[in-house]
């Protein structure tokens, strides 16, 4: 086993569960790996919490959250606002503990760090913008009075993609509005989660308001807590299939749901687009993460005019990437997470060539160790090819052409998912038109990265519901009461 001196900001007890503000073994003392996908090797081991594990997480949140709720709003911002700048100064750490449990360049993880991190500065000031409102009753005799409750303890279970920021934008608003909270991270990913976890408590969050108990048992622990009174709220991000899951489970209780689901977002490229804007934003929008990202643009449609020029010179970009471990220098392209991920990405690519696609780079998998698999472009992918229905996860491009705008909305709607979108397009009228048109949550214009803690992240159809950051995202976390009053 690789030491746990290549681990920033963890001590051997910080591997632990954490609940109730201690740090504590998992029952029976089970505990799981933690892989490196760069090589398979193993970092380091964590607790592997069981469903009681779970339950006592609940407990302790349960027991917390009175107190919390009554905690002045100012308070509860000042505790974000010192764990954003704790986070901050600690951010090379928490890069490179992501990129090896998860694999991404340091560099890129950089991004995440302060990225995610925005997530407590801004839910920091919105913790004292929680108001209701009073007014007069319009047929008189009355006042109408409503008053902003948080919604109570909080189920949060994340994805490994992004280990720091798809936490702080559950636990950001969570903190803020006066929830307490049982966080459930990836078992691929939970290093960054526990690290985040110390770093909140020693920002002064009160025992109990954060509990994190990572976990190989996901599934039967989400049921476990969905089952409970107790528990008035659950937010998941990752698959659709296990999303349907949880929200059948929430349905019994009446919980609270956010989802975040899959994503399968169209990217867009016009005849009169800058072409040059196009490929620079096409780059960011798909090779974010390798690729391994909700939003990351899974179907280039691009108009037939253009779409030769485009693929050559995505290809070219592409091609020039350096793929290796996300430690070394001037890598720009780390694994994908596990061997499970490649051999998706690996059959989506093969049934796309099958399909007729033209392969401009890439299209065969790297040579171990590690699960690695290179920048990828494929022209002349026939609509109803496989890769263009289901999420590549990976960093492949397929092109697919269109002649009409209407054509290029009907082929961009063709999906059950609607969460990201990206249009290239120098007609200002046709960018309304297509915002208004196309059935995604978000619409990037000119723009290849659309995720920014001040504005609502989330989608339709089957990418879910409920939205995280803006002013929206902390109203998921709040509860309307109204008081009628009397005249005088």
């Amino acid at each position: 086993m690789t030491g746990p001196d290549r681990l920033p900001l963890l001590d051997d007890s910080q591997r632990d569960l954490f609940v109730g503000g201690r740090w504590r073994p998992a029952e029976a003392g089970a505990r799981f790996e933690v892989l490196d996908p760069a090589d398979g090797s193993v970092l380091t081991d964590v607790a592997d919490g069981s469903v009681a594990d779970a339950r006592t997480a609940l407990d302790a949140a349960v027991a917390a959250q009175a107190d919390w709720a009554r905690t002045a709003p100012r308070e509860r911002g000042e505790v974000l606002r010192r764990a954003f700048e704790l986070v901050a100064r600690r951010a090379d750490d928490f890069a490179l503990l992501m990129s090896l449990e998860m694999g991404k360049p340091v560099a890129e993880a950089k991004g995440e760090v302060t990225y995610g991190n925005e997530f407590f500065r801004w839910f920091s000031e919105e913790a004292v913008r929680i108001h209701g409102r009073y007014m007069p009753n319009p047929a008189g005799g009355s006042r109408l009075l409503t008053l902003k409750k948080p919604v109570g303890p909080c189920l949060f279970v994340t994805p490994w993609n992004f280990p720091l920021a798809m936490g702080t934008r559950k636990i950001g608003p969570a903190i803020a509005a006066g929830c307490t909270m049982v966080v459930k991270p990836a078992a691929q990913t939970p290093l960054t989660m526990l690290a985040l976890a110390a770093v909140l408590a020693e920002a002064g969050l009160p025992d109990g308001v954060l509990n994190v108990v990572p976990s190989t048992h996901a599934a039967e622990i989400s049921e476990a807590l969905q089952a409970d009174d107790r528990l008035r709220k659950v937010s998941f991000t990752g698959s659709t299939a296990v999303g349907r899951v949880m929200v059948r489970q929430s349905a019994e209780r009446l919980q609270r749901v956010s989802m975040e689901l899959g994503g399968n977002a169209p990217f867009l490229v016009f005849a009169d687009a800058d072409l040059d804007a196009a490929v620079d934003g096409a780059m960011v929008a798909k090779m974010r993460n390798m690729g391994e990202a909700c939003t990351a643009a899974n179907r280039f449609l691009v108009h037939t005019d253009v779409a030769e020029e485009f693929g050559r010179r995505l290809g070219e970009r592409m091609g020039a990437l350096r793929l290796g471990r996300g430690q070394d220098e001037g890598i720009d392209v780390g694994p994908l997470i596990d061997e499970k991920a490649v051999a998706s990405v690996t059959e989506l690519v093969g049934g796309a060539v099958q399909d007729g696609a033209r392969v401009v780079v890439g299209g065969e998998p790297h040579e171990g160790p590690g699960y690695f698999y290179p920048p990828t472009v494929l022209l002349d992918v026939p609509q109803g090819s496989a890769i263009n229905a289901e999420e590549i996860f990976g960093p492949v491009a397929p092109i697919t052409t269109f002649e009409t705008e209407e054509e290029a909305v009907a082929k961009a709607n063709d999906t059950e998912y609607g969460l990201a979108s990206y249009v290239y397009t120098r007609d200002l009228a046709r960018t309304i038109r297509l915002a208004e048109s196309l059935e995604f949550g978000m619409v990037g214009v000119n723009t290849g990265l659309i995720s920014n803690p001040a504005a609502p992240f989330g989608g339709v159809k089957a990418s879910g519901f409920g939205r995280e950051g803006g002013f929206e995202g902390i109203e998921e976390y709040l509860e309307t009461t109204y008081v009628a009053l009397p005249a005088g």
